[in-house]
């Protein structure tokens, strides 16, 4: 390794860190907000806010607006819009499961990367990865119980937000890293603005937010103008969506990725806390159970991965949410 990338090496970890502070303030404020804003008009004033902190703070101290000229729009947007489906995906669920359990569960996505690892770029994986992805998938199982009499169907919405972040992971991971953290963030914004913008301009009337249950509800309420007292939050998720983007692809651009990835995992245990203190969800026997098979075979698998040379390069950075 090299005396540069050595210097470099505590601002990623610590990087990795702030983002996950980040992410988990985002989590925990969006189900906080989950019973009185559709979800798109929280994310399109989360995403305003994000960008304007991007433009006006973070590219100018990147080198400035050049960095967001790039030839490869076209994939910057299909990462976009793979992240906007991993979030509207993570956040219907948050609206009505346990914090720690939806964090858990969403964790299974460097499973799933591995597997779209081999499906997709062809990579070879051995007996002991293969054993670990199916430990981690049997926690799954263990926390959603198909076909018993407790099973929660809201528990595969973060199942599927994990296929969309692996997919934009592998889709990261296979165009390489020509990209700078302010550019990809950008971009992401964007897209998030986008898209959610045009689902208020066609479901915000509220016509059909009686049509179902609570995570119905989240996603077709009518929009209106947030209340004084809720302006702060809203604020403080513009903070957290822009920062979190931002510090978890400076983390993997400065350090390697074997340093970076185990630290994500660390929303795990704050997840719990603030489930527990904020919202007063104590996770279940099957819940401990299935944390445990998942995030044990995840970094199982990373390490793994490490010790084998298969990760990716620091310079290829991504983006939870």
């Amino acid at each position: 390794m090299s005396q540069a990338l050595t210097h470099r090496l505590p601002l990623g970890p610590l990087s990795a860190v702030i983002a996950v502070i980040f992410f988990s303030i985002n989590d925990a404020t969006i189900k906080f907000l989950s019973g009185d804003y559709a979800l798109h008009q929280i994310v399109l004033i989360r995403s305003v806010i994000g960008l304007a902190i991007l433009l006006a703070i973070i590219v100018p101290l990147q080198g400035g607006f050049g960095v967001l000229r790039t030839s490869r729009f076209g994939m910057h947007m299909l990462r976009g819009f793979c992240v906007v489906a991993a979030n509207t995906t993570f956040f219907l669920g948050l609206a009505v499961l346990p914090l720690a359990d939806a964090v858990a569960v969403f964790f299974v996505s460097p499973l799933l990367i591995t597997a779209f690892s081999v499906l997709l770029l062809g990579e070879k994986i051995g007996p002991r990865r293969l054993l670990a992805v199916g430990l981690g998938m049997v926690g799954v199982l263990i926390m959603v119980r198909p076909g018993a009499e407790g099973f929660n169907a809201a528990l595969l919405l973060p199942i599927l937000a994990a296929v969309a972040y692996a997919l934009l992971h592998v889709l990261t991971r296979k165009i390489g890293g020509t990209e700078s953290a302010a550019t990809m963030s950008v971009y992401i914004q964007l897209v998030f603005v986008v898209v959610s913008a045009t689902v208020g301009a066609t479901l915000g009337h509220g016509a059909w937010e009686d049509k179902g249950g609570e995570m119905l509800a989240f996603l077709l309420r009518s929009w209106h103008i947030p209340a004084a007292a809720d302006w702060p939050l809203l604020v403080l998720l513009g903070i957290a969506s822009a920062g979190g983007g931002f510090f978890i692809s400076q983390a993997y651009r400065l350090s390697e990725a074997s340093l970076i990835a185990p630290l994500e995992y660390v929303a795990m245990p704050i997840a719990v806390v603030v489930g527990i203190v904020l919202f007063g969800e104590w996770p279940t026997p099957a819940s401990w159970l299935g944390m445990v098979l998942i995030i044990g075979s995840g970094l199982f698998v990373f390490w793994r991965e490490t010790k084998l040379g298969d990760v990716p390069a620091p310079e290829r950075p991504r983006s939870r949410r």
